[in-house]
C-alpha cells in the first residue's frame, strides 16, 4: 500500500469516525467527553484530506496541515485527561496551541521552502503527542492496562518520525548501505513514510476503540457510584452508610472501643421548600453537609438517609464523646445562615444519639436512635438526645427494673 492510499484512508476513517460520534451525539443535551473526540477527529481528517488531495504540498498548504493536526491531537489531550479523571487546563492547552500555531504560520509566510515550516510543525505535533501520552498514563501505577497500552501506541508516529531521521542521517546511511546491503531497501525515504502513516493508522483505530472503552468503563463507575453516594450532598446515601456501617456492627460483638450512630433532623426545613422552592431546598441542603462535615474526622461516616435526614457514624467513640460532637454540630448548624436568591436562611438541627450494642442489628440500631430523635422533637426541638444506656441485670434483683427512658442533654428553645 502507498503512501497516497495511506493518507486516503487515514482521512476517510477519521471523517467516519466523526459522523458516527455526530449520529449518536445528536439529539443528545449533552455530549461529555465525546465533544473532544469528536473534534479532535473531524480536525485530524481534515488534516489528512489536505495531502491526500492535494499531493507534493508547499509552504503554506504544509502549514495548514501540521496545524490542523496539532488541533486534532489537542483535543485528543482534552478527551484522554477526561477520561483519565484528569482536569483539563484547557486555558494552558489553548494558549500552547496558539503560540505554536502562530509560529507555524509565520514559518509559512517566510518561507523560501517547505521545510521551513515542517520544522516547527513536526516539533508543535510532537510536543501535544507526548502530551497525549502523558495524559493517558495519568497516574501510572493505577492506570488500568487499556490506558498504558494507549499511551505507548500514541507515541508509536513521534517513534517512527525519530527513527526516520536517525535512519537517514549520513553515518546511519553509510553504515546499512555499506556494510548490510539487505537493509538498504528500507531506509528509502518514501519506506519510511510509509512506517510513520502506518504508526499514525494504528493510532487512530487503537485511540478510537479504546477511547469508546474508557468512555463505557467511566460511565458504568458513576453508576455504581450513584447507587452508594447521595448525587446532591456527595455524601453516601442509604445503602452506603448502610454498607460503611456493617463492619462496625460486627465488630460490635467483641469487646472493644464503642462506635456511635447520631440521626440528624434539620427542624422545619419542609418550610424552605414550600416557600423557596426546592432549588433553595438544595442549596441549603449542601451547605448544611459542609458545616457538619467540617465537625467530623476522616473516620467519619455522614451518609443521607432521606429528605433533611443525616445519620453519623462514629467510630471509637463512646456515648459521652458522641454527645460532644453531636452538640457542637448542632451549635455550627444553628450559626449557619445560608445565603439564598432571596433570602438568608437559618435552620437547627435535632438529633438523637446512640452506641452500637452487642446484640444491635440495623433495624434495632436505628429504632433506637430514632426514639432518641423523636424524643428531642417533642421537647422543643433544636437539641440533642442521648438514648439511655442498657440496664445490666442484677442477680440480686427480684424483679427486672423498669426500661429507661433517653436522656435530654441540654435543651435550647
Amino acid at each position: 500500500m502507498d503512501s497516497q492510499a495511506l493518507l486516503h484512508l487515514l482521512a476517510l476513517g477519521n471523517l467516519v469516525l466523526a459522523g458516527v460520534l455526530w449520529c449518536h451525539a445528536a439529539g443528545r443535551r449533552g455530549r461529555g467527553d465525546l465533544s473532544a473526540v469528536l473534534a479532535a477527529r473531524l480536525c485530524q481528517g481534515g488534516a489528512w484530506l489536505v495531502p491526500a488531495w492535494l499531493g507534493p504540498m508547499n509552504d503554506i498548504v504544509t502549514a495548514v496541515f501540521f496545524i490542523a493536526l496539532t488541533a486534532g491531537i489537542a483535543f485528543e489531550v482534552a478527551a484522554f485527561r477526561q477520561l483519565a479523571g484528569g482536569r483539563i487546563a484547557s486555558r494552558l492547552l489553548l494558549q500552547v496551541f496558539a503560540v505554536g500555531a502562530l509560529v507555524v504560520a509565520l514559518a509559512a509566510l517566510l518561507a523560501g521552502s517547505v521545510a521551513l515550516p515542517a520544522q516547527p510543525g513536526v516539533l508543535l505535533a510532537a510536543l501535544f503527542i507526548v502530551a497525549a501520552a502523558a495524559a493517558l498514563g495519568r497516574g501510572w501505577r493505577g492506570a488500568s492496562l487499556l490506558r498504558r497500552t494507549m499511551a505507548a501506541v500514541n507515541l508509536l508516529p513521534l517513534l517512527a518520525v525519530a527513527g526516520g531521521v536517525i535512519i537517514r542521517s549520513r553515518p546511519v546511511q553509510e553504515l546499512l548501505i555499506g556494510r548490510l546491503d539487505w537493509a538498504s531497501g528500507y531506509v528509502d525515504g518514501a519506506v519510511i513514510e510509509q512506517w510513520a502513516l502506518v504508526a499514525f493508522l494504528l493510532v487512530l483505530l487503537v485511540n478510537a476503540a479504546g477511547t469508546l472503552l474508557l468512555g463505557r468503563d467511566g460511565l458504568q463507575s458513576e453508576m455504581e457510584r450513584l447507587q452508594v453516594v447521595d448525587a446532591l450532598t456527595d455524601v453516601p446515601n442509604r445503602r452506603g452508610f448502610y454498607q460503611g456501617l456493617a463492619p462496625w456492627l460486627a465488630l460490635a460483638r467483641r469487646p472493644g472501643q464503642p462506635t456511635a450512630v447520631v440521626i440528624l433532623n434539620l427542624d422545619s426545613f419542609k418550610r424552605v421548600n414550600d416557600h423557596y422552592g426546592h432549588g433553595v431546598g438544595d442549596t441549603v441542603l449542601k451547605a448544611i453537609v459542609d458545616a457538619v462535615r467540617g465537625q467530623l474526622r476522616d473516620s467519619d461516616l455522614m451518609g443521607r438517609l432521606g429528605g433533611a435526614e443525616f445519620a453519623l457514624l462514629l467510630p471509637r467513640t463512646g456515648l459521652p464523646e458522641a454527645v460532644v460532637v453531636a452538640e457542637r454540630i448542632r451549635q455550627a448548624v444553628a450559626a449557619l445562615p445560608v445565603k439564598a436568591e432571596r433570602a438568608v436562611i437559618n435552620l437547627t438541627a435535632s438529633m438523637g444519639v446512640t452506641t452500637i450494642r452487642a446484640e444491635d442489628s440495623t433495624v434495632s440500631l436505628f429504632k433506637r436512635a430514632d426514639e432518641a430523635l423523636q424524643a428531642a422533637k417533642l421537647r422543643g426541638r433544636n437539641q440533642v438526645v442521648a438514648a439511655a444506656a442498657p440496664v445490666l441485670p442484677d442477680d440480686d434483683a427480684d424483679l427486672d427494673p423498669p426500661a429507661a427512658a433517653p436522656t435530654t442533654v441540654g435543651q435550647h428553645r
